[in-house]
């Protein structure tokens, strides 16, 4: 089976955002990717990890940006964190209470990331791979990020000016003297058979500095995400469908595919790529109109509808309503339609 690993477009502003700002073409270089070009509101939507690297690496080279991932990295903070996993470290009594939550829930920030702990000597490693990877060039990109965010979560409860002894990549990658200077008391390797950040064990039994009070949290948020490609279609596709969503010829390149390949998997599913995408757009559409007050016709083009005449078309089609109504019955409670 064909390993998918998608990452939420979160962390892939801030690469595109320094790019724009050296004077980059960060549309055309999104679009070479396969990436969608405008990542606005995007934040926990999803996109494919290896372009997004290949997008990283290029704009790194193609502008003369040096040490772009660390300074990518930089740009983010703890609220750039999915919302579930938020919740989860700011309701744990204990650091080693929250890392036990990331261990569990890091596949919401990247689909096939594996986040585990591991004792060594008087330290406590914090180990961190992104499945289905290996011997991929260039992943420091996405592993700068894992370790940071890692170190923010850590903060939480050891203080904001906090920093390891070691960051440790699983890529071959020697950050610059500018950027070791940065962390005067870490240490730096490479080469490892995991990203990892160590914390003595003696901050495990930290409390938790925002004092938020236990909580039993809903479970809803914490199913696993599929490996599969209709999984990682449902997932990444949204991205993409304020730009009218990606051709079946498009989606197979961006989720490294043939056309073949990929019409055989969803055929072995009992769908196909168009049939996957209208309910794509549908699934969009309904989570807009619940969730937002955007106007009728914003979250038609939202959803990649040519107009909002084909959009009513379209989902009273699969919904037996009219948008319009859809929004009327869930706002008084009355549910999804049958």
């Amino acid at each position: 089976m064909t390993i998918i690993p998608l990452t939420r477009c979160q962390f892939l502003m801030p690469f595109a955002e320094i790019h724009s700002e050296v004077g980059g073409s960060t549309s055309s270089l999104l679009a070479r990717f396969r990436l969608p070009t405008s990542l606005e509101e995007k934040a926990d939507h999803y996109v494919p990890l290896l372009p997004a690297v290949r997008f990283a690496t290029a704009a790194q080279h193609s502008q003369g940006i040096s040490d772009l991932a660390f300074r990518a990295a930089q740009r983010l903070a703890f609220d750039h964190l999915s919302e579930a996993l938020r919740a989860r470290i700011r309701h744990s009594p204990t650091l080693l209470f929250a890392l036990q939550q990331v261990c569990k829930l890091a596949p919401i920030e990247d689909t096939n990331l594996h986040i585990w702990l591991e004792r060594s000597d008087e330290k406590l490693n914090i180990c961190s791979k992104i499945i289905g990877t290996e011997g991929i060039a260039h992943l420091e990109m996405s592993q700068w990020i894992q370790n940071v965010f890692i170190i923010h979560i850590v903060r939480q409860f050891a203080g904001a000016h906090w920093t390891p002894a070691v960051i440790a990549f699983e890529a071959t990658h020697t950050p610059s003297i500018d950027v070791q200077a940065h962390w005067p008391n870490t240490r730096f390797v490479s080469g490892q058979r995991a990203s990892w950040i160590d914390v003595p064990l003696k901050l495990l039994s930290l409390p938790n500095l925002a004092n938020a009070a236990p909580s039993d949290l809903p479970e809803d948020d914490l199913q696993p995400f599929g490996k599969d490609t209709v999984s990682a279609l449902k997932l990444s596709l949204p991205s993409y469908l304020d730009e009218g969503g990606p051709s079946v010829t498009e989606a197979a390149e961006m989720i490294g595919l043939s056309v073949r390949s990929l019409q055989r998997r969803l055929s072995q599913a009992g769908l196909t790529y168009s049939g996957l995408l209208e309910q794509v757009r549908f699934d969009n559409a309904t989570k807009l109109l619940c969730d937002t007050e955007n106007k009728i016709i914003d979250v038609a083009f939202s959803s990649g509808y040519a107009d909002p005449a084909h959009f009513t078309r379209a989902f009273r089609r699969i919904s037996g309503c009219t948008p319009r109504e859809f929004r009327d019955r869930s706002r008084n409670g009355a549910g999804k339609p049958a």
